[in-house]
């Protein structure tokens, strides 16, 4: 288990730090800017997260099959998955680039703020394709129980997109717009990498490189049930923004770094979600129900224990956090606040993440997605309430954050967990 999560862990952080960095880089730029990247990222985001079934069915299905002994059909069902995913990325690529004004001004953006968002969110999406490859390649190779090679190209990706900020938004003068191109090369680059990885793969094992449109719907067809779990979630977050920039661009700017640094100790924390779903799938294609029981429960403790040790750094580091990202005293308040919630509700979040990842790696997306919707609209609610009555600044901020990590993810928490207690998820076979 510890073979698998410790690369994975390295691969996912990688992902979240292209956050990082660009927050980074673009709030010495301004609080405008850096409010307008975080509607932007959001966006974003939101997109290639509602597309993370592209990563997770294809795990699913790839240890299933091999647990099952069927190499070459495991395989043609990854290359599948990226047919889907390249055409699927050039599709919102330009879906996104001609409707970023209007999906900015949807978020409640406007003036400055507006136009910085725009500008970001134009550039990066012409990455989308790139981004959309590495989830379904990854979801190969996790599969293949192979998570050190998206580990090495996520590293790699990471130090190329921090490279990149840095001489295109201040070497070269081009602002935000060099932000959002670095990230879209980083991501571009990725993908060749690791596609080139999974392709090598396929031809040696006699699948074929063809796109197969039955494979392709198959693969769509697999997906849709985790589309709509990641549409709950993707819900959640949008709303979180929505509330987060009624509350002012102090809020909303203290809102992006603290959402960054809540994405990377998720990441961090589905690192052991990403090794169960590859043991759980290949454990109940082999028919091996009593080693799933055990990888549960482990899974468990560890996702918990390691929750309670990084909300510990988040809630005492805030304000150290902050002095990172901006110059800004009354952001700084906000992200202090903000981050000391998280900190003291991310062992939820732990519990949270695990169990997602044994499900997803069990096939039981029906239940995760109408378990999802369920807890959107448990949230909802209060989610609103806080943009009605809470204050202005960092209080608001510390409020709506306790609605998200607290409100919503005991939802999950409670759903997730009445569903692990029975057996109905443990099909096995491929």
């Amino acid at each position: 288990m510890l073979a698998l999560a410790v690369p994975a862990l390295g691969a996912l952080v990688a992902e979240p730090v292209f956050v990082l960095v660009d927050s980074a880089v673009v709030g010495h730029l301004g609080t405008a800017q850096l409010a307008g990247l975080s509607l932007a990222s959001t966006l974003l985001l939101t997109v290639v997260g509602l597309c993370v079934f592209l990563a997770y069915a294809t795990t699913a299905a790839v240890a299933r099959r091999i647990g099952a002994g069927h190499e070459r059909e495991a395989l043609q069902s990854g290359v599948d998955g990226m047919w889907l995913a390249l055409g699927l990325g050039a599709v919102l690529a330009a879906v996104l680039w001609i409707g970023a004004p209007w999906a900015i001004g949807a978020m409640g953006g406007a003036d400055d703020v507006a136009h910085h968002a725009v500008v970001y969110l134009r550039w990066s999406c012409l990455g989308l394709p790139g981004m959309l490859l590495v989830l379904a390649s990854t979801g190969v190779l996790r599969g293949m129980r192979d998570t050190r090679t998206p580990l090495y190209v996520a590293a790699s990706g990471a130090v190329l997109n921090t490279v990149l900020n840095v001489v295109l938004v201040y070497g070269a003068g081009l602002g935000i717009a060099g932000s959002g191109i670095g990230t879209a090369i980083s991501q571009v680059a990725m993908a060749a990498v690791l596609g080139v990885v999974v392709v090598r793969g396929a031809l040696r094992r006699g699948a074929s490189l063809r796109p197969a449109a039955g494979g392709i719907w198959s693969s769509a067809r697999a997906g849709l049930p985790l589309f709509v779990r990641t549409l709950s979630l993707r819900g959640a977050i949008l709303l979180t923004v929505y509330v987060a920039t009624g509350l002012g661009a102090v809020a909303l700017a203290g809102h992006q770094v603290v959402s960054s640094v809540w994405g990377l100790a998720a990441f961090a924390l589905d690192a052991l979600a990403i090794a169960a779903q590859a043991l759980v799938g290949q454990g109940l294609g082999a028919g091996n129900v009593e080693d799933t029981r055990r990888i549960l429960r482990r899974t468990l403790r560890w996702g918990v224990g390691a929750g309670a040790l990084m909300g510990l750094a988040m809630a005492a580091g805030g304000w150290w956090f902050a002095l990172a990202f901006t110059s800004d005293p009354g952001v700084r308040s906000a992200v202090a606040l903000g981050m000391a919630v998280t900190g003291v509700l991310l062992p939820v979040a732990g519990w949270v993440y695990v169990l997602d990842g044994v499900l997803i790696g069990a096939g039981d997306g029906t239940y995760l997605a109408w378990a999802g919707m369920l807890t959107l609209v448990v949230y909802a609610p209060v989610a609103l309430a806080v943009g009605a009555f809470a204050p202005d600044g960092a209080w608001g901020l510390a409020w709506l954050w306790l609605a998200f990590a607290g409100v919503f993810m005991a939802a999950r928490a409670l759903t997730t967990g009445l569903r692990a207690r029975g057996s109905r998820w443990m099909v096995t076979g491929a």
